[in-house]
């Protein structure tokens, strides 16, 4: 395999037979892989909702669903390394751990936080309703910031799904929130800044990501929650927060990251923001909540939006820059390089290559090889 690659378009032999042997060039495995996140994280409200009125507090709740997802993906992180010869996954390098910091700082400490100080003084139906703002700041940020492509179906789509979810969350005339709206806002943009900013690390272990976040993130909320009074619930309590926490904010997390790598911050929080419908669902098949018109409607609204968003073909001639990277990959049309003594053999691997300067078109998500500029 030549270790310049040439120009490459539609048409060119040896550009079809890479499509061909990479279908995910195409449509790629992010859709899946958000809307189970969403799913998982969905799924958790209801759970933990079950366990506040079990008499766990909400401070001390979060702290153990986070580190119960640390401590568990710091179990399956043992497991998966001691049955693999070599790694899968490239671990956080050295410059990555700036960013990790961050995404521990915004979205397992700062948002939790600001969460925690607006629902004490905000009326529950408005709460509901404000937490969707944490899809349209992960958009907003990834468009505006960091300049993600954006065309008129996929405004309407996340519109239609973020729509839906702000539906299900109504619950009808609600009181002046005030300061406690703000909180709740500033919530939901710590979070929509930690998952653009997860983004910039997706290459990196998913599991190792979502494991430290986790511990960070459980550590620190836990020790304020006894801090301040809370002492910790029955041990059947404590392992079924920690259960609850480990698939529905570690596994989901995991899955996320994967997302992101696939379709970027802004796509991947559109699909992410059908949670509460997978949320409202369980509750009514567990604690026997009414059908709404609402749940169906929204249902309605945020098949529209998936569908608008899942039939997107962004597909023109585009340029990648020569870089630099690790990541696990295969050696399909954008991975043309050769290896060294070192490198490791079969596909997929791990090792730090370089990219070099390539001009071709095909339909793509920005991904982790399509974070390019648009011509307005």
């Amino acid at each position: 395999m030549s270790s310049l690659p040439r120009r490459l378009a539609r048409g060119d032999p040896a550009f079809e037979v890479t499509m061909k042997a990479n279908p995910t060039l195409f449509t790629g495995p992010g859709a899946p892989l958000a809307l189970t996140s969403a799913a998982l994280f969905g799924a958790s409200t209801p759970m933990a909702k079950g366990l506040l009125g079990a008499g766990v507090s909400p401070w001390l709740l979060a702290g153990l669903l986070y580190l119960g997802s640390g401590i568990g993906l710091a179990v399956l992180q043992l497991v998966r390394r001691a049955g693999r010869a070599r790694p899968s996954e490239a671990v956080l390098a050295r410059a990555d751990w700036g960013w990790m910091a961050l995404v521990a700082l915004t979205g397992g400490v700062a948002g939790p936080l600001l969460l925690m100080f607006g629902l004490a003084v905000t009326p529950a139906s408005s709460a509901s309703l404000l937490l969707n703002l944490e899809g349209l700041a992960t958009m907003a940020i990834a468009w505006v910031v960091f300049r993600e492509n954006v065309d008129r179906r996929l405004l309407i789509g996340a519109a239609a799904i973020l729509g839906g979810a702000m539906l299900l969350a109504w619950q009808g005339a609600a009181a002046p929130v005030g300061w406690g709206a703000a909180l709740i806002g500033g919530a939901c943009l710590a979070w929509g800044i930690d998952n653009n900013l997860t983004r910039k690390i997706s290459a990196s272990d998913p599991t190792q990501i979502a494991m430290v976040k986790g511990l960070a993130a459980g550590a620190v909320n836990l020790l304020i929650a006894l801090a301040l009074g809370a002492r910790l619930p029955a041990p059947v309590l404590t392992v079924a927060a920690g259960g609850v926490g480990f698939l529905g904010y570690g596994v989901s997390l995991v899955l996320f990251v994967l997302a992101l790598r696939f379709l970027g911050a802004a796509r991947t929080g559109a699909y992410f923001s059908t949670a509460p419908f997978v949320g409202a669902l369980l509750a009514m098949l567990l604690f026997g909540e009414p059908a709404t018109w609402r749940l169906f409607l929204a249902a309605a609204l945020m098949a529209v939006g998936v569908w608008l968003h899942l039939a997107e073909r962004h597909d023109h001639e585009h340029v990648h820059e020569p870089m630099e990277h690790e990541h696990a990959h295969v050696h399909d049309a954008h991975h043309q390089h050769v290896h060294g003594p070192g490198d490791p053999p079969g596909e997929p691997h791990v090792h730090r290559h370089r990219h070099g300067r390539l001009a071709h078109a095909h339909a793509h998500y920005p991904d982790l090889h399509h974070r390019h500029g648009h011509a307005s």
